[in-house]
């Protein structure tokens, strides 16, 4: 594992993991994967929610399932694309209920790097994909890391907020220790279950309160811009 895309305080928790053999496997996987197609994030961009996010600024958690499979869309953060690519639906879901919750009008940028960047951990449950191939990395070994770095946050965290969006984030409860840290969940943003809970449910103005109880800064959520760089 390359150190200079993961945060040293990351590096040193997780280090454990990147020795099991089920990850040197899952290694042997990706690049197997690189080798014959197209593989989504780059290897750059692959572990940027732990470079974006290091491990003593984590306050809140931000689940997903799958990177984009699009071209030139998933750069390491869950939900997020880079500046310049078409915003995706769900994302733009996600735009809708902000400005219902903290009336800011919805960006023109779908870059959420500045949410990591203000504590954000933004972490898809499987770290790579297939070109064009939905789930094509699933049941490989990256759920097996991603179970283990929520495991280790709450374990050795106090007061965090998990943000579960959608079945397959809720499932994820059993991993949290709900006497120590906060759970805010609701349908999935996408189209097809927005409108199941998760319009209506005000999750930014509900982090933002937990923050302030728990005596730390917000989250600047209109902080977005649409500055050409980041990729």
């Amino acid at each position: 594992m390359s150190q200079e895309y993961i945060d040293p305080g990351w590096l040193s928790v997780l280090n454990d993991q990147f020795q099991q053999p089920y990850f040197k496997e899952l290694r042997r996987f990706v690049v197997q994967e690189r080798a014959n197609y197209q593989v989504f994030p780059s290897k750059e961009n692959l572990l940027r929610a732990f470079l974006l996010t290091p491990w003593d600024q984590v306050k809140v958690v931000l689940l997903g399932q799958d990177p984009y499979h699009g071209v030139g869309q998933a750069h390491g953060l869950c939900f997020s694309v880079p500046n310049g690519v078409p915003i995706p639906k769900s994302l733009q879901n996600i735009y809708k209920e902000l400005e219902t919750d903290m009336q800011i009008i919805p960006p023109q940028s779908g870059n959420l790097e500045s949410w990591a960047q203000q504590g954000i951990l933004m972490l898809n449950a499987i770290l790579t994909v297939r070109a064009h191939s939905a789930g094509s990395h699933r049941n490989k070994g990256w759920e097996t890391f991603t179970d283990a770095v929520i495991k280790k946050l709450s374990d050795e965290k106090q007061g965090l907020i998990f943000l579960l969006w959608g079945n397959y984030a809720r499932a994820k409860k059993v991993l949290i220790d709900q006497s120590k840290h906060y759970i805010i969940e609701a349908s999935h943003p996408s189209p097809l279950s927005a409108h199941a809970g998760f319009f209506g449910s005000k999750p930014f103005s509900k982090i933002n309160n937990i923050l302030v109880q728990e005596g730390k800064k917000p989250i600047e959520w209109d902080s977005i811009c649409s500055e050409e760089g980041a990729r």
